[in-house]
């Protein structure tokens, strides 16, 4: 199938692309990377009416280190992810997703607003504590990535607003273990460890419609508990659903798994 028809408008600025978007009234989409966007197009699965180009918009496309964090423009593509030294679990996270040409043109913001539960960015914002910084017609406001995501493909993000920039703590000690068919393959498990600020956060993605943390497991660690015991809690705090790809049972053994090899390569016993 071919797209259906739309209006096609190159943006030069944050500001052209906010009011692009309130005058398409909740018909306009933003083209960053296209890898997920463009299918879905394709499919005739979305027929935006406006199709604002931000690629051209300068200063998006940065990973800067500020203090404890690192802050990773919304243009930021998958494979400088995978190459910048600022954020370790960040690079590991980007080498995981798809192949090259995808994450040559993939980009963070689009990752983020995408909310794919296997995906990999969304669960280590979820891990790591992220904020997402959003621009629309009212200004900037600023999220905690735990607060935007709703449901499978689905954020808090208004039709009128656009992901500027996502800020990562940078932990003292992680892990990232992901379980998929094929290298480059959707994942059906993610376990992200992040030790932020002392505290140990395990996220987990492909276990439900968002990232979600694994309170229990890390209660487990809190109380002096083993990885082992962290990772037994992890799997029965879930509740997975079945698909072609595994069944519940599957998914919540996987979890364990993912969660046990995560925090052995945090280095929590």
């Amino acid at each position: 199938m071919k797209c259906a028809p739309f209006d096609y408008v190159r943006a030069a600025s944050v500001d052209e692309v906010i009011r692009t978007l309130v005058g398409a009234n909740g018909e306009g989409k933003i083209l960053a990377g296209g890898q997920s966007l463009v299918p879905v197009l394709a499919l005739r699965m979305a027929r935006p009416s406006v199709l604002v180009d931000i690629n051209r918009i300068p200063g998006l496309g940065t990973v800067t280190r500020d203090g404890s964090d690192v802050q990773v423009g919304t243009l930021t593509r998958h494979s400088v992810l995978a190459e910048q030294i600022h954020h370790p679990l960040l690079a590991e996270a980007a080498r995981w997703i798809g192949h090259t040409a995808i994450r040559s043109r993939g980009t963070a913001g689009g990752s983020i607003a995408h909310a794919d539960p296997s995906a990999e960015l969304p669960v280590v914002a979820v891990g790591t504590g992220a904020t997402v910084t959003m621009a629309g017609p009212g200004g900037t406001r600023s999220l905690p990535a735990g607060e935007l995501f709703v449901s499978a493909l689905t954020t808090s993000l208004a039709e009128d607003e656009m992901i500027t920039s996502v800020r990562f703590p940078v932990p003292s000690r992680w892990g990232f273990a992901e379980f998929a068919r094929r290298h480059g393959d959707f994942a059906l498990v993610i376990a992200v460890v992040a030790e932020i600020e002392d505290s140990v956060r395990i996220a987990l993605g492909g276990v439900g419609a968002i990232p979600v943390r694994a309170a229990a497991a890390e209660q487990v660690l809190a109380n002096g508990g083993t990885a082992r015991e962290a990772a037994a809690a992890a799997s029965n705090e879930i509740s997975p659903t079945a698909d072609l790809h595994g069944s519940a049972p599957f998914r919540r053994a996987m979890a364990a798994e993912m969660v046990r090899r995560a925090l052995a390569q945090a280095g929590v016993n």
